[in-house]
């Protein structure tokens, strides 16, 4: 990754987007790939579509990943001027207590806490809901809250990235950042390998409250195959449970995802890319629901071949993601090689 890669990298993860809210974050990803796609475009909802035009007669592909992260919104405000909150997407409830917030206010940014009462305070140890969580934000009463925030504003929480030993990374927001960065570097990487196939790169919007911007994005590009790019979690941390270990670990590669939405000739595909290219993946079952935009594309326009491809991710949907970077180039490569690798006359059918 050289510098111009990290810097935007960075600027994903410091741009605030939550779903419904993901404005500014997607105008930093356009200002990215307009540098090499032939035509960059968005929706009515905010779609980010960038294009490599290829041969009239080659396959299509879309790259994706989503540009919104989890958050809070301003539900209410009481009489002493306290922000009741709501949760934008999955919101974990045993993290957000003692944490800075932003509230993404019309006039500007208003800074806050999520109180938590003082330990010696509390007469039990339960962790309260969300709903019943509080944003403090300083102010005398009522009337001072609502003159600086609306019902509606979106909150996310502070949040710093960490460079940790090596080539690993924590943050807010990898989830999925670093989906919407591989969709524009695989991009680029195939601008550069003049491929055949027409290339989308695509930075959806709404993933995190129920796959939207993809099921918009699946109807309108019908492409002939479709590499969704998210998190996986990866379970080689003291804290996961071990029925719940799927073998997946930070810096042994990409993670290609087998059943459920994943397509097979997808995934023959995606591994002989890899084994060609000399890029380490690792494999993780899908029994049913992959979790992600993959989940929404796959059915539209009659069955669009689907896969999602992963980025072993520790600790996800909370403030300290982390990321191994060296996976997260592998990732890049290999979605450049695969669209490189994609022919003519490919069809990505089952054969029966």
């Amino acid at each position: 990754m050289n510098d111009r890669q990290r810097t935007f990298l960075d600027e994903l993860l410091t741009t605030p987007s939550p779903s419904g809210f993901e404005t500014r974050g997607q105008r930093v990803w356009i200002d990215y790939v307009s540098e090499f796609a032939d035509e960059v475009r968005t929706d009515s909802y905010g779609n980010a579509i960038a294009v490599l035009e290829g041969a009239s007669d080659a396959p299509t592909v879309a790259l994706t990943g989503h540009a919104d992260e989890i958050g809070f919104v301003v539900r209410d405000i009481d009489g002493e001027g306290f922000i009741r909150i709501g949760a934008i997407g999955g919101a974990d409830k045993t993290v957000s207590r003692g944490q800075h917030v932003t509230i993404h206010a019309a006039d500007g940014p208003i800074e806050g806490v999520i109180g938590q009462t003082a330990i010696h305070l509390r007469d039990d140890h339960e962790t309260a809901e969300i709903e019943d969580q509080h944003v403090d934000i300083g102010v005398a009463d009522e009337e001072r809250a609502r003159e600086l925030i609306a019902v509606g504003d979106p909150i996310t929480i502070e949040s710093t990235i960490s460079e940790l030993d090596d080539s690993r990374l924590a943050a807010r927001g990898m989830d999925n950042r670093i989906g919407t960065w591989a969709a524009a570097e695989g991009l680029r990487r195939a601008s550069e390998a003049d491929v055949d196939a027409t290339v989308s790169a695509v930075s959806t919007v709404q993933e995190e409250v129920g796959l939207q911007g993809a099921k918009m994005i699946g109807f309108e590009l019908a492409p002939d195959a479709a590499i969704v790019v998210d998190v996986t979690h990866a379970t080689d941390d003291p804290g996961t449970p071990g029925n719940r270990s799927t073998g997946v670990e930070l810096g042994d590669g990409p993670v290609i995802a087998r059943g459920g939405a994943n397509h097979p000739a997808l995934v023959d595909a995606l591994r002989e890319s890899a084994d060609a290219a000399d890029i380490a993946t690792q494999l993780q079952a899908t029994g049913s629901r992959t979790g992600t935009d993959a989940d929404a594309i796959f059915t539209e326009r009659g069955g669009i071949p689907s896969l999602n491809l992963g980025l072993p991710n520790r600790y996800m949907h909370t403030p300290v993601e982390v990321i191994d970077t060296d996976d997260l180039d592998a990732l890049a490569d290999l979605l450049g090689t695969f669209a490189a690798d994609v022919e003519t006359d490919d069809t990505f059918a089952v054969e029966i």
